[in-house]
C-alpha cells in the first residue's frame, strides 16, 4: 500500500510532486486546516487539496484517496492520529454510513461557530459583502429529535434479498436500512418503526413521514419549516426586520401555506402573499382565516406575473418583500423585477448561504440596496445546513422614480 504524508517524506526524489503518486487507493496523512461549506474537511498535499468527511480543523488523519481530480482529491477518513478536543461521540450508530448529517462528532457550540465562519466566507467569496454584519448563529434549543419531516427510502438490496428501508447513504445512491433517526422527533420514529413492519411492496418507493403542525392546515407535498423548536425565533427575526424597516405593505413572495404573512400580518396595514402551488393557497387562506387575519390575500400565480401588477397597488417606498425562494434561490428575472421596481425593504430568508450570497449580491449591485444585517439561525442542527435571515434596504438614492 503506498502512503505518502502532506510533507512528502516517503516519496522517492525521483518523484518529488507528490500529486502525481496521488491515485484510488493510495493512503496520505494530511493535516485539516479548514471545513468547506458542505462538511468536507480540507486538507492538503503539497498544495494540492483534498477532502475528507467526518474531520474537524486542527486533526491529523490517515485518508484514502477514492477520487481524483484535476485540482482536487476526494477521500475517506481510515483513522484520526490526532483528534481535535471539540471532537464528541456521536449519538446515532448510522453515523458516517447515513449520508442526513456530517457534524454529529462535533461538540454544538463547534458546530455553531463553524457555521459561522462558513457563512462569512461565502458572503464575502460569492457575495462580495462584510462578513462583519452577519450575527452569530442563533442555537437550537433541541439539538437532537428537532426534524417534523423526514423522506424514506426504500431499495432491494440482492445481497441479503431484503429491502432497505431508510435514507441515502453518505457515499453513493444506495439507500442505508435504519432503525431510527436521531434528529427526528420521537413520532417521527414511531412511523419508521410502523413503516417497517408494513413495508412497501418493493424497493424505489418514497414515503414522507410528518409531524404534523398544530393549527395549521399543510397540504401533504406542500413545504413548512421542519423544526418547531426554534421556529419562534425565526418568526421574531424576520419580524423584528420588518419591524424596523417601517413598511405599511409586504408582499410574500414564495408564500407557501402563508405562514409568514399569517405571523408578521399584524406588523402591517395589510399583506398579500404569492405563490404558484395552488393547493397551498387554499391552505393560507384557511390559515389566515383561522387566525382572524382580515387585512390581506392570498394569490396564486408566479411572482414575475403577479410582482409588477401588485407594486401598482402598493407604493414601493412604502412597502417591504419577504423573500423565501426553494434552495436553489430566486430566478435571476426576479431578481432584475426587484431591482427594477425598488421596494423599500426585502427580507430574504434561506436555508442555503451560497445561493442566498449569489442573489445578494445581485441586489446589492451598483448600491442598489444595503445589507443591514444577516442573522442566522441552526435550523438543523448535526447537518451542515444552516438557515439565514437577511435584511436589505433601499439606499436612499436609489428611490424608484
Amino acid at each position: 500500500m503506498t502512503r505518502i504524508s502532506a510533507t512528502n517524506t516517503n516519496m522517492p526524489a525521483e518523484n518529488a510532486n507528490p500529486v502525481i503518486a496521488l491515485a484510488p487507493g493510495v493512503h496520505c496523512t494530511v493535516t485539516i486546516d479548514d471545513i468547506a461549506f458542505g462538511g468536507e474537511g480540507v486538507g492538503r498535499v503539497a498544495d494540492f487539496v483534498i477532502f475528507v468527511p467526518f474531520v474537524l480543523v486542527g486533526e491529523v488523519a490517515e485518508v484514502e484517496i477514492i477520487e481524483l481530480k484535476k485540482r482536487f482529491a476526494r477521500a475517506r477518513l481510515v483513522r484520526l492520529t490526532k483528534a481535535s478536543p471539540q471532537r464528541v461521540q456521536p449519538e446515532c450508530r448510522y453515523f458516517t454510513d447515513c449520508g442526513g448529517c456530517q457534524y454529529q462528532h462535533v461538540e454544538y457550540a463547534a458546530q455553531l461557530h463553524l457555521k459561522q465562519k462558513q457563512i462569512c466566507d461565502l458572503f464575502e467569496r460569492i457575495g462580495g459583502l462584510d462578513p462583519g454584519i452577519i450575527a452569530p448563529v442563533i442555537p437550537c434549543p433541541q439539538p437532537y429529535g428537532y426534524r417534523n419531516r423526514i423522506m424514506i427510502r426504500s431499495q432491494w438490496d440482492k445481497f441479503k434479498k431484503a429491502l432497505n428501508i431508510g435514507f441515502i447513504r453518505a457515499d453513493n445512491r444506495l439507500v442505508v436500512d435504519i432503525e431510527e433517526c436521531k434528529i427526528a422527533e420521537p413520532a417521527l420514529n414511531e412511523q419508521i418503526h410502523q413503516l417497517r413492519a408494513h413495508p412497501p411492496p418493493k424497493g424505489g418507493i418514497k414515503v414522507v413521514l410528518r409531524v404534523a403542525a398544530e393549527g395549521w392546515e399543510v397540504p401533504r407535498d406542500s413545504f413548512f419549516q421542519n423544526n418547531f423548536f426554534l421556529l419562534p425565533r425565526l418568526v421574531e427575526t424576520a419580524r423584528d426586520s420588518l419591524h424596523d424597516g417601517g413598511a405599511r405593505f409586504l408582499l410574500d413572495l414564495y408564500c407557501g401555506v402563508g405562514f409568514f404573512s399569517v405571523e408578521l400580518a399584524d406588523t402591517v396595514e395589510a399583506f398579500v402573499g404569492v405563490e404558484l402551488d395552488q393547493l397551498a393557497i387554499k391552505a393560507a387562506r384557511l390559515n389566515a382565516a383561522a387566525r382572524g387575519r382580515q387585512n390581506g390575500e392570498f394569490l396564486a400565480g408566479t411572482v414575475q406575473e403577479l410582482l409588477p401588477e401588485l407594486m401598482e397597488r402598493y407604493p414601493a417606498p412604502l412597502t417591504s418583500v419577504l423573500l423565501d425562494p426553494p434552495r436553489i434561490g430566486c430566478l435571476p428575472e426576479t431578481l432584475a423585477l426587484l431591482r427594477r421596481i425598488r421596494p423599500k425593504q426585502i427580507i430574504y430568508i434561506s436555508c442555503h448561504p451560497a445561493t442566498m450570497a449569489r442573489d445578494l449580491n445581485v441586489l446589492c449591485a451598483e448600491g442598489v440596496y444595503l445589507l443591514a444585517r444577516v442573522v442566522p439561525l441552526d435550523m438543523f442542527p448535526q447537518t451542515a445546513h444552516v438557515e439565514c435571515v437577511a435584511d436589505l434596504r433601499l439606499n436612499a438614492g436609489n428611490r424608484p422614480k
